[in-house]
């Protein structure tokens, strides 16, 4: 079945671009396109689209108020917005993650049609694949839904019978034994948290539980291009009592702040010469497609500070994190995961947990409480 596809922006030259470079991705179908948001409500009425593609800055009605009427409509198509690489542009894009959009990407410079087409589909074709298969979970579930046993059958149960869990998983089916390793362990000098699709809005719901007294600094690679990282740094720390953060090449980390990685940019933590922790920012190379990369941060943080730390892979498309996370595990560092029920994509959490290298796999709202408990040793 194709991913059913409807593209909103009012330039006509920018429509006619991403419909090109969705065409090009295999199944899906861009059902319409049009230049205003009252004629993208319409028409998302109309066509049931499974996506839309939002341009932010529109006149009369914003991509903002789109999802606001989304929202209140209680309307379950997906939205990717689209943005300019501005600060403002980054501002309006946090804030319409925070609403509820799926993901964004940037325009591309027009000035060379064939490599903004080029960057389009680039941009395009791995979250148009995550959002394939999170529709395919979502079409399961409801299927399961509709054929699920009525109440007196569930009832007849026998007395003792293992009752599942929407998100347990064979795989941690001993994960209560696991639980409790932490106590014996010695107390993280940092977090670390790896983060991508669906990031700002799940750190915006888990920074602020927070204390402000935590006692660490928190170290967190969030997937995001230049001036983006910027304005969530300052969306983040309106709403946090713990100070957040773009980080700085050479700063030294001081403890109840979040540092966040530059975009377009790699983050590594370095022994000052008093041992304390230092950031250092670099042009290293992309890992993982990515930079900055979950996985150069984790590997900095095992090489330098072994066994002193503690991590947190949340929501994100691909598997970047997994292999740092296995060189934290080596020496011992505790590591939880976002379950898939929270997640937006189940990827990045899906791939720890499918290596092992996760010692708890919780819902986003008991992250924070649970990071504030294995940092103070309870």
């Amino acid at each position: 079945m194709k991913l059913r596809v409807l593209v909103v922006d009012d330039s006509v030259l920018f429509r006619r671009a991403i419909s090109q470079a969705l065409a090009s991705i295999p199944d899906v179908e861009v059902v319409g396109s049009v230049g205003t948001g009252k004629l993208a409500l319409q028409r998302i009425q109309e066509l049931q689209p499974d996506l839309v593609t939002l341009d932010l800055e529109m006149p009369e009605m914003d991509g903002l108020a789109v999802l606001d009427s989304l929202r209140q409509m209680k309307h379950d198509t997906i939205v990717i917005v689209v943005s300019a690489i501005t600060k403002q542009g980054a501002k309006v894009t946090m804030r319409a993650l925070e609403k509820g959009a799926f993901d964004f990407i940037t325009k591309p410079d027009a000035g060379n049609a064939e490599k903004s087409q080029a960057a389009l589909v680039s941009e395009l074709t791995p979250r148009i694949r995550a959002l394939a298969s999170r529709l395919s979970v979502r079409k399961i579930i409801r299927a399961g839904s509709k054929t699920a046993a009525p109440a007196a059958t569930q009832e007849a149960r026998p007395a003792g019978a293992a009752v599942s869990s929407p998100t347990s998983s064979p795989a941690l089916d001993n994960i209560s034994l696991r639980m409790n390793r932490i106590s014996n362990a010695a107390k993280p000098e940092m977090v670390l948290i790896g983060v991508s699709t669906g990031g700002p809005a799940a750190l915006a719901r888990l920074l602020p539980d927070i204390p402000r007294d935590i006692g660490v600094p928190i170290f967190l690679v969030q997937h995001m291009p230049p001036i983006f990282t910027q304005s969530l740094a300052e969306n983040l720390s309106t709403k946090c009592n713990i100070s957040v953060r773009e980080a700085s090449h050479g700063e030294v980390a001081t403890n109840n702040t979040a540092y966040i990685a530059p975009g377009g940019k790699q983050m590594r933590i370095a022994p000052g010469p008093d041992g304390r922790k230092v950031i250092q920012i670099s042009d290293d190379p992309p890992e993982n497609n990515c930079k900055p990369s979950v996985d150069y941060l984790f590997r900095s943080a095992s090489l330098s500070f072994p066994g002193r730390s503690m991590a947190v892979i949340l929501t994100g498309m691909g598997s970047d994190g997994t292999i740092g996370l296995k060189l934290l595990k080596r020496h011992g560092c505790f590591v939880i995961a976002q379950n898939e029920a929270s997640s937006v994509v189940y990827g990045m959490p899906k791939a720890a947990v499918d290596a092992k290298v996760v010692d708890e796999v919780l819902s986003l709202e008991a992250i924070a409480p649970r990071i504030t408990a294995v940092v103070r040793g309870y």
